[in-house]
């Protein structure tokens, strides 16, 4: 072999091992969750309205699905199932609160060591899956918690940082976004100073009650919005969002952009009562307006911005990232690699359970259920296991979806054969009854 072809071999092999560093330079992870946040209501979605211009921008850098959806219309079961990867009947984290003992008000049981004793229990049954950020501490990981958080104290869930204590919604956490960012910001640097990789769940209690906006955002949508609730909630939205732009920016200003994986979703929709502080027909219902919301995922330079009208799941969120980062996205997780093209253009169903808001027993989810709801193509049933009420339907409904996203014409009367064969595949799915 002459000296230039080892000179050769030797230039090669160092290439290739420049390579394999730089692939075994772990990205970091930022996960921003919003709160109540209605799938229509940012600017890359439509709306008339809501400005939203940094997660517009993220949008326009991501890799957007429009159609994303949650397993769960509820905070705290949904919040469950994007760290876990699993479904709400899988985890056993059903609902936001115990069962409520006869004669107590919600306030009085909330201070009370029963309701303690029982959200031990809701803990216990995250603690028994592997969760995201434990998952990441194998590969050297150090990860934050921010915002909502509803099992217990933060490091219940394998984060190695945090704000929540251990209180209902998140104590000190809910303080990110309405009062800080110092904390991310901090967690950030201190993770580059060490050395280590680092994964953060930002997730403000944003654009969620209490609707309280500053007065120069309120002011921007008081003559646009039909009412002032509204217009609070408009201008909540665009507060979120001013956050989502201080964290981005932060990121390209420290120079962490461009290895840093951010993903996007919201816990459940929200549509706001023009005459009230309630979501009317969404947060908490098996309507798209509780269970839909744009999933975005930006990587420069390994993901091709782009938007997609396939489906997609915030159950896809855990094996994405863990993919991504070199680690196995396990089996048994019912969620796919959304940078799987093939895996994601495949699918053609999605699933979900809706479950109450209190449950009526902490160890058997179906117990708990409410409605269940499968899309297949277009098509979407929701099937009812309670009588009506503002929740949901108490008979069967079906929806075409492409024709009626705003799911106002129950279809099932005309295709009782459609209805029949998803119920069929729901059924195959989780049936609660068996």
């Amino acid at each position: 072999m002459t000296i230039r072809a080892v000179a050769i071999l030797v230039f090669v092999a160092l290439g290739c091992a420049s390579r394999l560093t730089a692939a075994e330079n772990p990205p970091n992870v930022v996960l921003i969750v919003a709160d109540d946040h209605g799938w229509t209501d940012y600017g890359f979605m439509g709306h008339p309205h809501v400005k939203t211009p940094h997660l517009d921008r993220l949008a326009a850098q991501s890799l957007t699905f429009r159609r994303g959806y949650v397993p769960a219309s509820l905070c705290c079961p949904s919040l469950a199932s994007l760290i876990s990867g699993r479904y709400p009947h899988q985890h056993k984290v059903t609902s936001n609160d115990p069962p409520m003992p006869s004669g107590m008000m919600p306030g009085q049981f909330q201070k009370s060591q029963a309701f303690l004793d029982c959200r031990e229990v809701m803990t216990k049954h995250l603690e028994a899956v592997p969760t995201l950020p434990r998952l990441l501490a194998q590969k050297g990981y150090v990860s934050l918690q921010t915002g909502k958080w509803w099992q217990g104290d933060y490091r219940r869930g394998g984060f190695t940082h945090g704000m929540t204590k251990g209180q209902r919604h998140g104590d000190e956490g809910l303080d990110i976004g309405r009062k800080t960012m110092q904390p991310v910001f901090d967690f950030a640097a201190d993770a580059r100073k060490a050395g280590k990789p680092f994964f953060v769940w930002y997730a403000p209690m944003l654009p969620h009650t209490p609707h309280n906006p500053p007065e120069r955002l309120l002011a921007k949508y008081r003559n646009k919005a039909p009412s002032l609730p509204v217009a609070k909630y408009w201008a909540m939205v665009e507060w979120f969002d001013e956050t989502c732009g201080q964290l981005l920016d932060h990121l390209e200003k420290e120079k962490l952009a461009d290895n840093t994986i951010v993903v996007y979703v919201a816990d459940n929709g929200w549509i706001q009562d023009p005459d009230g502080a309630l979501s009317v027909r969404s947060k908490r219902t098996p309507y798209d307006a509780g269970l839909r919301m744009p999933i975005l995922i930006r990587w420069p330079g390994k993901i091709k911005p782009r938007s997609s009208d396939a489906l997609a799941s915030s159950l896809d969120i855990m094996p994405t990232i863990l993919v991504a980062v070199g680690l196995p996205a396990g089996k048994d997780l019912p969620g796919l690699n959304l940078l799987d093209e093939a895996a994601v253009g495949r699918r053609k169903t999605l699933h979900g359970e809706c479950h109450t808001h209190n449950a009526v027993d902490l160890n058997d989810p179906a117990k708990n259920v409410r409605h269940r709801w499968i899309i297949d193509g277009n098509w979407k049933l929701i099937v009812p296991h309670v009588p009506a009420d503002k929740d949901g339907p108490g008979e069967p409904e079906l929806y075409d979806l492409a024709a009626d996203p705003l799911e106002k014409t129950n279809r099932i009367a005309e295709k009782p054969d459609v209805a029949a064969t998803l119920r069929k595949k729901l059924d195959a799915w989780w049936n609660p009854a068996r």
